[in-house]
C-alpha cells in the first residue's frame, strides 16, 4: 500500500485502482494528510459511506458495507485482489453479489524494479546501517580480554544485550528504526536468526546484521558484518576467507538475465570444493543453509528471492542482498552480507564499508 500509494498510515485504509484512476477511502483521522500527501486521483471520505448505511438501517457498517458503496458510485462488480486478502472480508463482498479474483503474485510486479529515487532511498537506510555496525565494531575493538577470556568494556562484561543497545541506539540517533538487531557470538552464531544473548568471549565470531527502516521513507538497509575480538581460529579464518569468496563469486556473476538459483549453487559448490560442507550433524545444519540473499525494499524480505528455491532471473532494477555465510558448532559462524544494484552489465555495490575479521 505504501508503494502504491506513498502514503503512510498506521491504520489500514482502501485503495482502489481502475483504468488507471486511482483512489483512496480514507477515514475522518487521515482524509486531509491523504488529500496533501497520498500520490492517487481522488480521496473519498470514508464516514460519507458509513452514513449511507446507517440511513438504510445498519447501525455499524462493516468494511464490506462501505467497499459496496464506493463500488456502486464507481460501477465495479468485479474486483482483483492480491492473494493475501482477508478471506473474511473477500467472503463478504462475495455475499453482495461481488466478483472477487486473487491475482498471482506479485501483486505489483513492478515494485521488483528500483526506480532512481527508491534506490537513493535504500542507500539512506544502507549509510545509517553502516554508522550502526561501525558502532557497534569499535565497541568491541575498545574492549579489554581479561583472564576469564570475556571481553569488558570500561570495565563491563561486553554482552550481546549492551552492543545491540549500542547499535540501535546510533541508528534512532539518525531516524531510522531497529529491529530485532542480531548480535550473535560463538555457537549462537549457528542459528543465523539467533539475536544473541548473554556475555561474549575474547576469540569468537561475533556476528552483527542490522536492518535499520526509515521513519521518513519506509525503506530498509541490510548489512552484516563477522568480527573477532582477539585471535580467530585458523578454520574460522578459512571460512572466513571462503565466505568472502563466496560474495565475490555473486558479485561477478550477478547482472541482468543471470540466473538466481545457479549463482547460489556456485557458492554453495565453491564452499563445499573447499571443506565446507552443508547438511545435518549432531541434528543441526551446519554450513550454508540459508538462501544467498533477497530482495530490498519497503520490506526487509521482498522479491526477487535469491537461493535454492529461486527460478528466477535476476533483472537490471532488481536491489538484492548477497550474504553467503558458514556456521559449524564449535567454530561458531561467518556471514558477510552487502546489497547491490542489479545492472544491464554487472551490479554496484550500495555498501561502502570493509570487511574486517581480527578487531
Amino acid at each position: 500500500m505504501l508503494w502504491a500509494t506513498r502514503f503512510f498510515a498506521p491504520d489500514p485504509f482502501i485503495f482502489i485502482q481502475k483504468r488507471g484512476k486511482r483512489y483512496l477511502v480514507m477515514n475522518d483521522l487521515e482524509i486531509d494528510r491523504a488529500k496533501s500527501e497520498a500520490s492517487v486521483d481522488k480521496v473519498l471520505p470514508y464516514t460519507e459511506y458509513v452514513r449511507r448505511k446507517q440511513k438504510e438501517g445498519i447501525a455499524f457498517p462493516t468494511a464490506a458495507d462501505v467497499l459496496s458503496e464506493v463500488f456502486r458510485d464507481l460501477k465495479i462488480k468485479t474486483v482483483e485482489v492480491p492473494g493475501t486478502f482477508p478471506v473474511g472480508l473477500a467472503d463478504q463482498l462475495r455475499s453482495m453479489k461481488l466478483k472477487v479474483q486473487p491475482a498471482t503474485d506479485p501483486f505489483w510486479p513492478d515494485r521488483e524494479l528500483k526506480r532512481a529515487e527508491e534506490v537513493r532511498f535504500i542507500t539512506d537506510s544502507l549509510r545509517a546501517a553502516e554508522m550502526g555496525i561501525e558502532a557497534g565494531i569499535d565497541a568491541v575493538r575498545r574492549t579489554e580480554i581479561r583472564k576469564d577470556g570475556y571481553l569488558y568494556l570500561d570495565g563491563t562484561r561486553l554482552t550481546s544485550e549492551i552492543l545491540r543497545r549500542i547499535i540501535d541506539t546510533t541508528i534512532m540517533s539518525l531516524g531510522y528504526v531497529p529491529s530485532h538487531s542480531i548480535v550473535a557470538s560463538a555457537n549462537q552464531c549457528v542459528d543465523p536468526h539467533n539475536q544473541g544473548s548473554g556475555p561474549i568471549r575474547a576469540n569468537t565470531s561475533i556476528i552483527m546484521d542490522i536492518f535499520p527502516r526509515s521513519q521518513k521513507t519506509g525503506y530498509f538497509g541490510d548489512i552484516t558484518r563477522t568480527v573477532v575480538r582477539g585471535r580467530a581460529s585458523e578454520r574460522l579464518k578459512q571460512a572466513y576467507g571462503c565466505v568472502e569468496e563466496g560474495q565475490r563469486i555473486g558479485f561477478r556473476r550477478i547482472r541482468n538475465g543471470a540466473n538466481a538459483y545457479d549463482i547460489h549453487h556456485e557458492i554453495l559448490n565453491f564452499f563445499a570444493k573447499e571443506g565446507f560442507q552443508t547438511g545435518l550433524n549432531g541434528g543441526r545444519m551446519q554450513g550454508f543453509f540459508h538462501g544467498t540473499g533477497h530482495g530490498l525494499g519497503l520490506d526487509i524480505h521482498e522479491a526477487p528471492g535469491f537461493g535454492s528455491r529461486s527460478k528466477n532471473k535476476l533483472r537490471t532494477g532488481h536491489v538484492v542482498t548477497v550474504e553467503p555465510g558458514l556456521y559449524y558448532e564449535g567454530m561458531g559462524g561467518v556471514r558477510l552480507e552487502d546489497v547491490v544494484f542489479v545492472t544491464d552489465s554487472g551490479c554496484r555495490n550500495l555498501v561502502r564499508i570493509p570487511k574486517i575479521l581480527e578487531v
